[in-house]
C-alpha cells in the first residue's frame, strides 16, 4: 500500500485533520507551544494595553508593506 496515494484519496477536510493530528503529536513530544512565564507575562501585558486602548493594531497589509520596504 502506498500511503501517499491513500492519503490523497481523502477529502481536503480529512487531510487537514490528519495534518493537525500530526502537528499536535510533534508539538506535544517537543513541548512546542508552551509559553515560558516571561512570554505569558509579556502577552498579558500587551493584551492589557490593547484593551485599555494604549496600543494600535496594524492590518496584515500594512505589516506586509512595512516588511517589504525593509528588503
Amino acid at each position: 500500500m502506498d500511503l501517499q496515494k491513500e492519503i490523497l484519496k481523502l477529502s481536503v477536510a480529512e487531510r487537514i485533520i490528519i495534518v493537525e493530528n500530526i502537528w499536535d503529536s510533534i508539538a506535544e513530544e517537543n513541548n512546542i507551544g508552551e509559553l515560558t512565564p516571561q512570554q505569558k507575562k509579556e502577552l498579558d501585558s500587551r493584551l492589557k494595553k490593547l484593551h485599555a486602548g494604549e496600543t494600535k493594531l496594524s492590518s496584515w497589509d500594512d505589516v506586509k508593506k512595512r516588511l517589504e520596504a525593509m528588503l
